[in-house]
């Protein structure tokens, strides 16, 4: 059995951790909020956005304008990677770069051996971690993460939209973790490029017809592009909710965990402490006895 002290040094170390494992997970739970907010709000405007653009691109004679939906060979392809900046999330990071690693490995296998994979990291944790397995990144964007809004990821965006327009990729896809609730988060690969329209069902609103100013024809090419840039957005605020949710719920069970652990030291340092007033009280019997 160990000693008091050493007893008591262990107690002291796992209640400080149980205290900074308690504040992150308070700490984690107000961003969560925030971030939560601004995924559920971002979703219905998503959602109506393509609800209309399906209902036009419906109705179109032709797909030659729409640029964004050309399906070719591919040739080449780009993987958009989303992680976080930090850790402590559980496996959050492993479990995106570990889909990234199995895409490029079996889906992607040819054009990964030859050299026609990119991938781009949104998150400095998916970067280390990818880096780590010897994968070549092209490019890391962990500063998007740093006051995330929709005007700091459009660089991005059009300059994958343009790459693609220019046939400098031929298919694109977004690895991320999609936020369901705090305590659920869904591994997700979704196809940004290139473009699959939605049918509708029948007898929806979508069979009702419409009078367009200008044509239709323009306003689906004003509007594809502009859907692509709110989806990598949207999926950068899902990640971001996951996150938060992941680590309140890391933090949460480290807490568990610590009180556990705090219950059984307690537990032993009074078995110990007991051993020892024990032994202390045989000893001077023991002499007591010898002076006899």
């Amino acid at each position: 059995m160990a000693s008091l002290k050493e007893i008591r040094t262990r107690l002291s170390s796992v209640k400080s951790t149980r205290q900074i494992t308690s504040a992150m997970k308070m700490v984690s739970a107000a961003k969560l909020r925030r971030a939560q907010d601004a995924i559920i709000r971002m979703r219905p405007y998503a959602n109506k956005l393509l609800e209309i653009l399906s209902s036009l691109s419906e109705n179109l004679e032709t797909d030659d304008d729409n640029i964004y939906g050309n399906v070719r060979e591919v040739k080449k392809a780009l993987l958009v990677v989303i992680t976080s900046n930090k850790g402590l999330c559980g496996a959050f990071n492993a479990n995106v770069a570990k889909m990234t690693m199995l895409l490029a490995e079996e889906k992607y296998r040819t054009l990964y051996r030859d050299g026609r994979l990119d991938i781009i990291v949104i998150g400095k944790k998916g970067a280390d971690l990818l880096k780590t397995k010897r994968y070549k990144i092209l490019e890391s964007h962990h500063e998007l993460f740093d006051h995330l809004n929709f005007e700091k990821t459009l660089p991005l965006t059009n300059k994958i939209l343009s790459s693609f327009a220019e046939s400098e990729y031929d298919e694109v896809q977004i690895i991320y973790n999609q936020f369901r609730n705090a305590a659920v988060h869904e591994l997700t690969i979704e196809q940004f490029l290139p473009i699959s329209p939605v049918k509708s069902e029948p007898g929806t609103d979508n069979d009702i017809y419409y009078i367009f100013e200008p044509s239709q024809e323009y306003i689906v090419k004003e509007l594809i592009p502009k859907y692509l840039r709110i989806l990598l957005y949207k999926a950068l605020l899902d990640s971001n909710a996951s996150e938060h949710g992941a680590r309140m719920t890391a933090m949460h069970k480290a807490t568990d965990n610590a009180t556990e652990l705090i219950k059984q030291l307690q537990l032993d340092y009074n078995k110990a402490r007991q051993a020892s007033i024990t032994k202390e009280i045989l000893e001077i019997v023991g002499g007591a006895e010898a002076l006899k």
